[in-house]
């Protein structure tokens, strides 16, 4: 009979990782699946001491030495989704441990990016609090017909939005490198001279940047107050591609009058006295961007396959491999 591998699932919120269909995978193999995040690396070492391999949920959790140094017996992290700042893979290396890249699909990011937009312009979720207080018609939002969406980033989830853009009778203005921005005006899309216009014009700015060193606090505080005191910022990418502190500073200041916000500094955030979630002109939702079932499938299957794959000795996907 051979040996079962031990797997460690972290931050399953939801206690939804079972439930899978792709689960299947990894069943019998001896599986513990984490439902609460520990961010004290001792804690969550000693949760999880006997583990070999571990699996990820995106970038709950933050990979590096300190974490690493006290799992001596890991030897793969299975990542759903690419590898990015919540992980140092030089760490890895230094440790032995191989890390396998996951795929992902921009359909459940995109629309959660587009029912955002949709929610904060119309300020729908205002009204139905309003309603449960037993109140009617307490405010008035507006269309996205005759709008401009700006939109920083043209990558496979900014197309997206824009195709969704161009159905509801909004315009489309581009902002990032030069390539995207050619890729948008090839698509029949405009695209901003300057980021100045780009701040300055848009009824709606929705961030579609991945988050690395060039990207990090790259929306300053300075561009939201050229936005219009009716304009809102959207951001289900990353919240650290805003300056900190800079987009509660510009909603004080009325530019701009709104944001939609999927994304935090600090995840998970469970107290209700966060700012954001104080602000009436603030639609928060708690970072359910990629939480989605169909795409759940798809990330956790990857994943899965990686970790069977590397259990057999045939290890796939792996973005370190000088340490097999």
């Amino acid at each position: 009979m051979e040996r079962t591998s031990k797997i460690a699932i972290l931050d399953d919120y939801q206690n939804v990782v079972k439930t899978l269909k792709c689960f299947d995978m990894i069943k019998d193999q001896d599986v513990v699946v984490l439902n609460e995040t520990y961010k004290d690396p001792e804690i969550l070492a000693e949760k999880i001491k006997d583990a070999e391999i571990l699996v990820l949920i995106r970038e709950r959790t933050v990979i590096n030495e300190e974490l690493l140094s006290r799992l001596p017996n890991v030897k793969l992290i299975s990542q759903t989704g690419k590898i990015s700042n919540h992980l140092e893979l030089s760490d890895c290396t230094r440790f032995g441990v191989a890390v396998a890249e996951g795929t992902g699909s921009p359909v459940a990011p995109a629309e959660l990016a587009w029912v955002l937009i949709m929610d904060t312009v119309r300020q729908i979720p205002q009204a139905i609090e309003a309603m449960k207080q037993g109140k009617w018609q307490t405010n008035i939002g507006e269309t996205i017909s005759g709008k401009t969406i700006g939109i920083w980033g043209y990558g496979k989830i900014g197309k997206k939005i824009a195709q969704y853009a161009k159905a509801f009778g909004a315009s489309v203005l581009v902002w990032g490198s030069e390539a995207s921005r050619e890729n948008a005006v090839n698509d029949g899309f405009e695209k901003a001279e300057t980021k100045e216009d780009f701040f300055r014009n848009a009824d709606v700015v929705t961030l579609h940047l991945r988050l690395n060193d060039e990207t990090f606090g790259i929306v300053k505080e300075s561009d939201l107050e050229l936005m219009k005191p009716t304009a809102a910022l959207i951001n289900t990418a990353r919240a650290e591609l805003v300056e900190k502190n800079a987009l509660i500073n510009a909603l004080k200041k009325g530019t701009p009058g709104f944001a939609g916000v999927d994304v935090y500094e600090e995840e998970p955030v469970y107290n209700e006295n966060f700012e954001l979630l104080k602000m009436n002109n603030v639609v928060c939702t708690p970072h359910l961007g990629y939480v989605e079932r169909n795409g759940y499938e798809l990330y956790f299957e990857k994943a899965f396959e990686n970790v069977v794959q590397f259990i057999k000795g045939s290890p796939t996907h792996i973005a370190n491999p000088e340490v097999l």
